[in-house]
């Protein structure tokens, strides 16, 4: 599927510094957010949860979805 979007400033310029820090295409960066995002959603649908977030230093960071 091909889709065109308008991105706010903001949005452009996070799309673009998500996509060179992690090497990807900014086509990539976009899929991947998105999956994200549903992740998210489907978290909030069912009332909350956490994501385990681990750090390349090894520290753990948990961030909790409401």
């Amino acid at each position: 599927m091909r889709l065109t979007v308008n991105l706010t400033p903001r949005s452009s310029e996070a799309l673009e510094k998500a996509s060179k820090e992690s090497g990807d295409s900014k086509t990539d960066t976009v899929n991947r957010a998105l999956q994200v995002y549903a992740v998210i959603q489907e978290m909030c649908k069912r009332g909350g949860g956490s994501i385990r977030v681990i750090h390349p230093d090894g520290e753990v960071e948990r961030v909790h979805i409401i």
